[in-house]
């Protein structure tokens, strides 16, 4: 393998993926965030402008002229459609380059997030292990409306957009409940750092 170990994290909107990926960060893990590549790819000048202006038309973008995420998140959720070209823009510009961020990590592993790692179904030969975050919907749905000032019908029509809980869970190797414990987040990171650590290292020798 030319890659590093690679666990794959993920959970539904507002789960608590960005606050676990940076506590095994500060563990020693390198992190690989497709949001963040997404957000690279749309800042004003980024790869995928072009195309999803040439789709969905300039008003797309904002003054800056890096996509009006808001604008546009507020379209796909209400359009199907709109959303599967969206998709096909940035997914594979997305997975091509979270393979690049993995193979050049010089972490001992990596945890690569993926929002949509089960629904899209584009990550399995880069993931050895995956990672679910879990929590209650009703906490979701209060943190995304807290986080994001998006009312509580977008957030419910993102969270039905997304795959259903128990199908997340049923791709997990590992299982992280976030319902607001951090003691008990931190306890969960520290095992499972040190078992990927493990798992990381015999991955090395063969």
């Amino acid at each position: 393998m030319n890659r590093p170990f690679c666990v794959g994290l993920t959970g539904g909107i507002a789960s608590g993926k960005s606050t676990v990926a940076k506590r095994f960060a500060e563990s020693g893990a390198g992190v690989v965030d497709t949001d963040r590549i997404a957000h690279d790819l749309t800042r004003p000048g980024g790869e995928a402008l072009p195309s999803i202006a040439a789709v969905f038309g300039a008003h797309c973008l904002d003054e800056t002229g890096a996509l009006d995420r808001k604008a546009m998140r507020a379209k796909v959720f209400a359009d199907p459609q709109a959303r599967r070209r969206l998709e096909a823009i940035l997914h594979p510009l997305i997975r091509t380059e979270a393979a690049r961020r993995v193979a050049a990590a010089r972490e001992p592993y990596v945890i690569l997030v993926v929002p949509l790692l089960v629904e899209s179904g584009q990550y399995g030969d880069l993931c050895d292990r995956i990672l679910v975050v879990d929590c209650d919907p009703e906490i979701q749905v209060r943190r995304a409306s807290a986080r994001d000032g998006a009312d509580t019908g977008q957030v419910r029509a993102i969270l039905a957009a997304q795959a259903g809980r128990d199908a997340r869970l049923a791709h997990a190797d590992d299982v992280i409940d976030n319902n607001d414990d951090e003691d008990a987040l931190d306890e969960r990171v520290r095992h499972l750092h040190a078992n990927y650590l493990a798992l990381a290292e015999s991955f090395r020798r063969h």
